[in-house]
């Protein structure tokens, strides 16, 4: 029995054993998926048949060139109502408002460490599209290679507007309020704790659930996310394939007056359609949206002394042609036991070819326990140098080491080899900590020759 939700979307309640009001889901990560909203609607033994059921067009996404190797190929078939061409008709440039694609190089910005408290909500109605702001550029998205940091504003839900990223995938956090997106694929909902990533070329709606929202939005110009290897670690641990879910298939048949946005060469076009292009009955592949709970994240570390490198916090990676160095990585600090003996806890001082973009969903950061608040964000940029503030220092160099639970914190980072670029609007910004750069000169000092 098919069932309307109410968002529009066709469900088959025998499918997905989930009420008309919920979206469903697969779990799996990487999978070749198949599902359809529709008894029948999947070709079988075939991906173009001549005549397709219940009069529906064949339409294939490609993620990946064709000729890539079959571990990194990435394709879905797509049954949908109309052709994405069916409804391609005349662009016109619309006003990208504050999101930037690298290379933008707007403002020379003294290079120091850099801090941002929460920027606060705006009060006047903004779409996700209109809510995007970026903070930083990396790379150079023309070549596909690296990525976009941004924060998100959304105050209103997307009506009767559609938009999908030719520019690169995406990869939600969000950090206040909860989004539907009402994918081609299907419906995924996501709150604070959650990530979603849709993939460049896939047509979103976005819904707020209740109030308005706030959060991060990483736009990775590069090769898709994928799991990280564990090396020695094994089979299991850290992001497990099981906890990601992606969509089961839900169209919309509607017909009215709409829009579609499509942000293409760094710039947004928009175009009048006539119809809900959210209307894939049925597909089946590798090349689709998913979400993750942050919270199933399994995190291993030290169990007798000194501090792991931050990657083993790694969620999800962007490879580059250079093995072993990310294009990105995605990497969370979430509640995890601190255990090991005569050791200083929270990470050392570094200076690191990486660049990292970090943000707090929610709790506190033990490396900088005063000014790093949910919401807020931190820039610390390649080979420059960072690390634990005074109190953090002071603190951990003379506690007793006694097993320790960090709790109801969850921080990540954008980290990419290439250096980031502050737009003008995130050097702009009131939120924008001018002192946090000298926050290393408050570190006292202890050296005593007499004292080994």
């Amino acid at each position: 029995m098919n069932v309307q939700n109410p968002s529009g979307f066709a469900l088959d309640q025998g499918r997905t054993g989930q009420s008309a009001l919920e979206p469903g889901y697969m779990s799996g990560f990487g999978n070749g998926f198949e599902t359809e909203a529709l008894p029948g609607a999947l070709p079988i033994g075939r991906n173009s048949p001549q005549e397709c059921p219940y009069g529906l067009y064949a339409e294939q996404l490609s993620g990946s060139p064709f000729t890539a190797p079959r571990t990194t190929n990435e394709r879905t078939w797509l049954y949908r109502i109309r052709p994405t061409v069916a409804y391609w008709g005349d662009f016109e440039k619309a006003d990208i408002g504050l999101w930037r694609t690298a290379p933008a190089h707007e403002v020379d910005v003294p290079i120091a460490p850099m801090r941002w408290s929460p920027v606060p909500i705006p009060g006047e109605p903004l779409s996700f599209v209109e809510g995007v702001r970026t903070m930083t550029t990396a790379g150079d998205a023309g070549s596909q290679a690296g990525m976009g940091a941004h924060l998100y504003f959304c105050t209103r839900s997307m009506e009767d507007e559609y938009f999908y990223n030719a520019d690169g995938e995406m990869l939600f956090v969000p950090q206040e309020g909860r989004l539907r997106l009402a994918t081609e694929f299907g419906v995924i909902d996501i709150e604070p704790g959650e990530i979603a990533i849709i993939p460049r070329g896939v047509k979103i709606r976005v819904e707020l659930l209740g109030g308005p929202a706030r959060g991060y939005l990483c736009e990775n110009y590069g090769g898709a996310f994928s799991l990280p290897e564990r090396g020695p670690i094994g089979a299991n641990c850290l992001a497990n394939p099981r906890d990601f879910l992606t969509p089961m298939a839900a169209y919309e048949d509607r017909d009215a007056p709409s829009k579609l946005y499509v942000k293409w060469g760094s710039n947004l076009w928009v175009t009048g359609i006539d119809h809900s292009p959210l209307d894939v009955v049925a597909w089946h592949g590798n090349y689709a949206p998913y979400k993750y709970d942050l919270r199933r994240y399994s995190p291993v570390g030290p169990v007798l002394y000194d501090h792991a490198d931050p990657s083993i916090f790694t969620v999800l990676t962007s490879p580059s042609e250079t093995p072993g160095t990310a294009n990105i990585d995605f990497v969370i600090f979430p509640d995890r036991w601190m255990v090991a003996e005569n050791t200083f806890r929270p990470p050392w001082y570094h200076m690191n070819v990486m660049s990292e973009f970090m943000g707090l969903i929610y709790g506190r950061y033990d490396a900088k326990p005063e000014g790093f608040v949910p919401g807020g964000v931190s820039l610390h940029n390649t080979m420059l140098p960072h690390g634990p503030d005074e109190e953090a220092f002071e603190k951990n160099s003379n506690v007793e080491l006694k097993p320790h639970k960090l709790e109801g914190t969850m921080a990540f980072m954008f980290e990419t080899r290439f250096p980031q670029r502050v737009t003008a609007y995130a050097a702009g910004l009131d939120a924008f900590q001018k002192d946090y750069k000298a926050y290393g000169r408050k570190l006292r000092k202890h050296f005593d020759p007499t004292r080994p």
